[in-house]
Parts: C-alpha cells; sequence; structure tokens
C-alpha cells in the first residue's frame, strides 16, 4: 500500500494530467494507482474521472466511476457535467435519472449541467420537468440554475418561458444576460434584444464577446445602422474590436444596414483575415451588386493563402447572379469543382439557375433543373418563375408555376408571378382565372410590412397604415411626393395590384403601400443629405421600385430599400438591381 506522501504525489501528477490532457500519462498514474490498491478510494477515482473527462476520454471515465463502491456528489457533477459539454445529452439525462434512483445528493450544479443536455437535443418537455423540479428542490432561484433555463427555454422557441425565468431571476451574471439577448435574436425578436441590451448597459455589468456579437446581429436584422455604431464604439472600447468573430459580425452588420463602405473599413482594419471574414465581406459586396468588388475580394483571398469554401462560392456565384455574370458564373462553378474539389450544393445550384435566368437564358435555366442530382427546391423553381415573369416565357413560367403550387399550394406570390406572366403575353382569360382562384381559395399573401429607424427607435408601417402618431402628417408628405413624381413621368401600375376592386381602388392600395409610407416618414425626419433606409419583409412590387426611382431623382436622396431577396440603391432616378429582382 503506498503512503500517504506517495498518494499526494499520484493525485498531483494526476491533476497535472487533468489540466494539461495528458491522457497516456494518466493512464499510467492510473495504472499505479490499482498497483497501490486505490481502485476503490473515493478522492483518487474522482481525480482520474475529472482526468478522463478533462482529455475527452468518458468512456475510461464511465468506467471508472462505475467501479466506484460509493459515490460522493463531484463523482457525478463531473461526469454529467463532462457528458452535457461534450454533446452526450442523452447519457447526462440517463445519468441524472440513475443518481435520482439511487437517492444520491444534488446540487445546483447537477440540475443546471442536465439542462444544458437537454439544450442539445431541444427537449422541452425534458427542460419543463427540470424545471418543475428545481423549484420543488429549490434551486430554481440558483443563477446557474436560473442561466441554464434561460437558454434552454430560448433555444426551443419558448421565448415567453425564457423572458419569465430571465425577469425571475434575483441575480443575473453576464452570460444570463447573453443568453436572453441571443434567445431574441435567434427568434428574430431583434427589437426586443436591443432594448434588453439598454437595460443590460445600465446595469455596469462586465460586456462579453458572445453578448456583443449578438447584440449586432439584432442591429443587423433591423438594419439599425446608428444602434450598430454605438456597439461598435463599445466592441472598441472594451478591446473586442479585434476580435475576428466581433469583426466579422460588424463586417455583415454595415453590410446589411446598407453601408458596404462601413463593412469593408472594419474588414481592412483586420489584421489577420480568415476565411470566415473574406467569406462576409465577398457576401456584403454580392448582397448589394458589387460584383467586380467580390470577384477582387475572391482572387485576393487566395493570394493571401486562403482556399475557398463553398460558402464563398455561394458568395460570389451570388454575386455574379445579381448582374447576370453568365460567363463568369459557370468559371466560377467550374473551378470550385475543378481545383477546390467542393460538390455544388443545392445553393450553388440555385445560384446558377438564377444567373441563367436574369440573362434571359431561360431554357438553359431549365436544362438546368431538369439535369440536377437532386430534386429541385422551391427556391430554385421560383427563381425561375420570376425570371419568366420578367422575360416574358410563358411556356416555361407554366411549367415553374405547376411545380410550386404543388410544392407550397398555399403560397399566394406565385399565382401573382404567373398573372403577371399571362398578362405581359395577353392571356387575359387566364388573367382572369388566376384573379378568380386567389378570390375563391385560402392562400397565404403574406401581408407586407416595412420599418425604418429613426435614431434610436424603429417605425413600422403596414399598407393603408392609421395607428402612427404623426400619419396626418405621413400622407401629407406622400401626397405631394406623388405629384411631384408625376411630372418626372411616373404613373401608377396597377397590374402589380391583384385586389377585386375598381381601379380608383386598386390606385389608392398602391399608393399607400408601406415602403411609400417609411420613404414619406424618412423624408420628414432625416437630415436633407442622409440617406433613407428602409426594411421591408417581402419583395418590392413593381409600383414602388418605379417610384422610388422618381422619389430618388426629385429628393436627390440616395433611397435604399432591402426587400426579402437583395439591397436596392436608388440614386438619380437607377436603381443597382438593373430593374430585375
Amino acid at each position: 500500500m503506498c503512503n500517504n506522501t506517495g498518494v499526494s504525489y499520484l493525485h498531483a501528477v494526476l491533476q497535472f494530467c487533468a489540466r494539461n490532457k495528458a491522457a497516456i500519462h494518466g493512464k499510467s498514474c492510473h495504472a499505479r494507482a490499482i498497483r497501490f490498491g486505490l481502485q476503490e478510494d473515493t478522492t483518487t477515482s474522482n481525480i482520474l474521472i475529472n482526468m478522463y473527462c478533462k482529455s475527452g476520454l468518458l468512456s475510461s471515465a464511465r468506467k471508472v466511476f462505475d467501479r466506484m463502491p460509493a459515490r460522493s456528489l463531484v463523482s457525478w457533477n463531473t461526469l454529467i457535467g463532462s457528458y452535457a459539454q461534450n454533446g452526450e445529452a442523452h447519457e447526462a439525462l440517463n445519468l441524472f435519472k440513475l443518481m435520482q434512483r439511487n437517492g444520491s445528493s444534488f446540487s445546483e450544479f447537477t440540475v443546471s449541467s442536465v439542462l444544458c443536455a437537454s439544450v442539445a437535443i431541444c427537449a422541452v418537455s425534458v427542460c419543463k420537468q427540470l424545471h418543475g423540479f428545481a423549484i420543488k428542490v429549490a434551486v430554481d432561484s440558483n443563477m446557474f440554475v436560473g442561466t441554464a433555463l434561460v437558454d434552454v427555454y430560448a433555444k426551443s422557441g419558448l421565448v415567453k418561458d425564457a423572458r419569465w425565468v430571465f425577469e425571475s431571476m434575483r441575480e443575473r451574471s453576464v452570460v444570463t444576460w447573453s443568453c436572453m439577448v441571443v434567445g431574441y435574436v435567434q427568434n428574430e425578436l431583434f427589437e426586443e434584444a436591443l432594448l434588453l441590451f439598454r437595460r443590460f448597459q445600465i446595469m455596469e455589468v462586465e460586456h462579453d464577446q458572445f453578448l456583443l456579437s449578438s447584440v449586432i446581429c439584432g442591429c443587423a436584422g433591423l438594419a439599425a445602422l446608428i444602434e450598430g455604431k454605438q456597439v461598435h464604439a463599445i466592441t472598441s472600447k472594451t478591446g473586442f474590436g479585434s476580435n475576428i468573430f466581433i469583426a466579422s459580425s460588424l463586417i455583415d452588420m454595415y453590410a446589411k444596414c446598407g453601408s458596404v463602405e462601413h463593412a469593408y473599413t472594419v474588414f481592412t482594419g483586420i489584421e489577420e483575415k480568415n476565411v470566415v471574414s473574406w467569406n462576409t465581406m465577398i457576401s456584403g459586396f454580392a448582397k448589394h451588386a458589387r460584383a467586380l468588388e467580390a470577384m477582387i475580394s475572391f482572387e485576393k483571398m487566395q493570394q493571401m493563402g486562403l482556399y475557398p469554401n463553398e460558402v464563398t462560392y455561394i458568395s460570389v456565384l451570388s454575386a455574379c447572379s445579381h448582374m447576370g455574370l453568365v460567363d463568369e458564373a459557370k468559371s466560377y462553378f467550374d473551378l470550385m469543382v475543378r481545383k477546390h474539389n467542393i460538390s455544388p450544393n443545392v445553393i450553388h445550384y440555385s445560384c446558377m439557375v438564377d444567373t441563367l435566368g436574369r440573362a434571359g437564358m431561360i431554357s438553359e435555366a431549365y436544362d438546368l433543373i431538369q439535369r440536377l442530382p437532386f430534386v429541385a427546391t422551391v427556391s430554385m423553381w421560383g427563381s425561375l418563375l420570376a425570371c419568366c415573369r420578367f422575360h416574358g416565357n410563358l411556356e416555361i413560367g407554366e411549367v415553374a408555376a405547376k411545380h410550386l403550387f404543388e410544392m407550397e399550394p398555399d403560397n399566394a406570390g406565385n399565382h401573382i408571378l404567373l398573372s403577371n406572366i399571362y398578362a405581359a403575353n395577353k392571356k387575359w382569360e387566364e388573367v382572369v382565372r388566376a384573379r378568380k382562384f386567389l378570390k375563391e381559395n385560402v392562400v397565404k399573401n403574406e401581408r407586407g410590412k416595412s420599418w425604418i429607424a429613426i435614431k434610436d427607435k424603429v417605425h413600422a408601417f403596414m399598407v393603408g397604415e392609421i395607428n402612427h402618431p404623426r400619419i396626418t402628417e405621413i400622407y401629407a408628405k406622400l401626397d405631394k411626393l406623388v405629384e411631384e413624381v408625376k411630372i418626372l413621368g411616373y404613373k401608377v401600375e396597377t397590374e402589380h395590384d391583384l385586389h377585386d376592386v375598381e381601379e380608383s381602388r386598386k390606385q389608392q392600395l398602391l399608393k399607400h403601400h408601406s415602403e411609400k409610407l417609411a420613404l414619406s416618414f424618412g423624408l420628414l425626419c432625416l437630415p436633407a443629405t442622409a440617406p433613407i433606409l428602409i426594411m421591408k419583409n417581402l419583395r418590392i412590387c413593381g409600383d414602388c421600385h418605379s417610384f422610388m426611382k422618381h422619389a430618388s431623382s426629385i429628393t436627390q436622396r440616395e433611397i435604399i430599400v432591402r426587400d426579402i431577396n437583395r439591397f436596392h440603391h436608388f440614386r438619380q432616378g437607377r436603381c443597382s438591381c438593373g430593374d430585375f429582382w
């Protein structure tokens, strides 16, 4: 039997092995412990379990655990926590059940670890049972347990439950705040995320990179440029500005807020750029129809010794599709397969279909869909239908529409696009039939919404908005603007409205579209030289697109509209999309 000095030395060596993840030396010590007859010693077993867990050898840790004649709380917590941290959620839950059956004591750490495990497998029912258990044993007020509950509820989409737990907590760490902000962002509740961040700032708690990165994503989701700049300043002040993930989030935020120039400034300030930062910048250029800059960045990235991955190719192919650069897109697609040995995925093929369709090569785009190594997606058929609408291709448009009607029967947008193709080909009977179908059948035509950030507040508008406190001024400004753009030749394009109402009513509905109201409010509130950035949840309609072009000439402003597909930069009567979107 080893004396006390020998045991202490053995424990010290095992702890050193744990810190350095030196599993081979740890196993040697384990053999020595068995030789010294220490295999049933609780302290030695706990140290061995910790060493194996830290080294990632959970099966070895479990063998030590199972052979222990008596297990202390440390044994259970270490193994359960390690299972949770290493993605073995079911093992963690099963071990916790065994712990309960054995009547072993537990701690707040035990409960929080099991909750973290249920996050990984989105086990909402398990989480609620654990929440009830935590309340029953009076550990729900513990900060670690509360934080784990916030995290699991938020990641499971149960934001109200997460918020209830968050607001009930007497003590919160920066991790708690981060979990709640991340939950809001992941569930696209961007405004709530920013409001919570303001509360956090009042608390004067130290920031961390996860919180800041999530808030930056919230700013991107709302296109809240002013708030984004404020968070950017905080990252610089707190020293996180040099963090590559924070920097990449800032690049993405500025690009989504309509300022690709600011995005590029952040990008150039990164000393050691990685693939993620290059991809984010190339994607930003692509979103703003800056194909040349995207392609130049693609070349520079490789000159710096970095290899493009599938995300890089998605961005550069997307840039080509927006500008109809067929030859360049084909070249990149071939390069991806031949040189970088990347198997094209569904998004790469979607980009190619879109590129060909935008360039008017409808038949070739259709042929590509037929030759796909997998079933064509809604996105591909939708892109093809939109291209047929733009180029007036009725035959293939009907084929694309047929597939879309089968794949998403409740989407009214597809029926509207097909109706527009019929109208362009003067197939009036088919137009009437399409409109009748829309009227008589329950199909989803999502209601358009636009929003604009003024100072630190987001103002949202629906078509025919009446609830905004300054709505009277907004309509007066819009009426004046309509009269001004008519002088430049603007005419209301009622073919973009398929409501079964009289022509005058259609004109009124189009006149009061949400993006026009947001523009009018921006003109009322923003300085004369400031660009106006408008967000929209749907594709901008043809009438509003025409209106924005004329409005940019009359007001001598840059008007930026980010719709569901892309950015539109309206300057001097033109749009960056080249009138195809």
